[in-house]
């Protein structure tokens, strides 16, 4: 067999990265095919601010002249400046189930991170560290809306070339709502943050654009020293949340306030994910309005992310947070989560009280660069 890596320059290859995994997983029931505007526009490098200063380069392993194996691969000097480790990332891999094709694939990623200064490479990312990211190695079942899936010989392959395990991610779910409830039912809570100043309020619609430059002033400063993390600006904000209300609804977002500054923020999205299996990753006219129609019918929902200023960490701010997320608990029929580290022993007893457990596991994968010898 002849395995040839390219990188995407013309219109068919650019099809091929994007069509790799439709027919990769065309006969397997839990994966969910992604609207393919949305993979469009997530890499669109001359649009997406988040690729101002960085470099983007996409990439298709062929097989017999048959896509076989796709990546992706980034390079940010901010990540650089502020992590001070030369470190790439790839992202959007999928792979026949060839070790052969993988090789290939990863040797052109690595030989292009390395020419742009690279010493390490990270992934999956699916683009960056806001988006979908790991590679999933524990319960396959189907997918929640934002959370990856891959096939379990992901694993292998990526070992294989070289990989080794780095990081160790996993989801949650309540599967028991008895906690929860229990939460739900004490307005104690809320009264004793009201008396020590602090506030919970839904995101205002007729004033969204100061709330959104709320939720992005508060996670920068809740995750200034998460690992990873780089703050968003205000244009790679308002660039990921065009599409934000027909993924969730005010009630579902949630501030808290002190003495009438924001301090703490919690976002919940809908689990749209069986309306887009049904969509087989294209919107259309008939699409876009049974989605506007029944999104509000789910009865799903995620927890996408939560953060408090890490002024107010020890405050009561943290008691309207875990009383929200048991509030919005007892109005959906399942509550999950997006991925949190193992390690972070704060955020694991805080989902603990509400009564999320463990759910899917997940690994960022890496390796130092070597070029490979012609």
């Amino acid at each position: 067999m002849k395995y040839l890596t390219k990188a995407v320059r013309e219109p068919q290859e650019r099809l091929d990265f994007l069509e790799l995994p439709y027919n990769l997983y065309r006969n397997n029931s839990s994966w969910v095919p992604p609207l393919r505007s949305e993979v469009a526009h997530a890499l669109d490098a001359d649009n997406n601010p988040y690729f101002r200063g960085v470099a983007l380069e996409k990439f298709v392993c062929y097989r017999d002249n048959e896509p076989a194996a796709r990546a992706v691969a980034v390079i940010n000097p901010r990540h650089w400046e502020k992590f001070g480790q030369k470190t790439a990332f790839f992202g959007f891999f999928e792979s026949i189930n060839d070790v052969v094709a993988v090789h290939s694939l990863f040797a052109a990623v690595e030989t292009f991170c390395a020419q742009h200064g690279a010493e390490y490479l990270e992934g999956p990312f699916n683009p960056n560290h806001y988006s979908e990211l790991g590679l999933l190695v524990d319960n396959f079942d189907v997918p929640v809306f934002f959370e990856p899936y891959n096939p379990p010989y992901y694993a292998k392959l990526l070992l294989m070339a070289g990989m080794e395990p780095m990081t160790r991610l996993h989801t949650r779910i309540i599967a028991d709502e008895t906690k929860a409830a229990t939460i739900a039912k004490r307005l104690d809570m809320v009264e004793h943050a009201r008396k020590a100043g602090y506030t919970l309020r839904s995101f205002r619609l007729w004033n969204m654009r100061k709330d959104l430059e709320i939720l992005r002033s508060v996670y920068n400063d809740a995750f200034e020293n998460n690992w990873h993390f780089l703050p968003l600006t205000s244009e790679e904000y308002a660039y990921t949340a065009k599409s934000m209300f027909l993924v969730t609804n005010p009630s579902l977002v949630k501030i808290v306030e002190f003495k009438g500054e924001p301090v703490g923020v919690l976002q919940f999205v809908f689990d749209v994910n069986p309306m887009l299996a049904r969509m087989k990753g294209e919107m259309g006219l008939k699409g876009i309005w049974h989605f506007l129609r029944h999104r509000f019918m789910l009865r799903d929902v995620v927890l996408y992310a939560s953060g408090i200023k890490k002024a107010f960490r020890n405050t009561p701010a943290i008691e309207l947070i875990i009383w929200a997320v048991a509030d919005v608990a007892q109005r959906y029929r399942k509550v999950y989560s997006t991925w949190m580290m193992d390690s972070n022993i704060a955020a694991v007893k805080a989902s603990e009280r509400v009564g999320f457990e463990p759910y899917k596991w997940f690994e960022i994968v890496g390796k130092k660069i070597q070029i490979p010898t012609p």
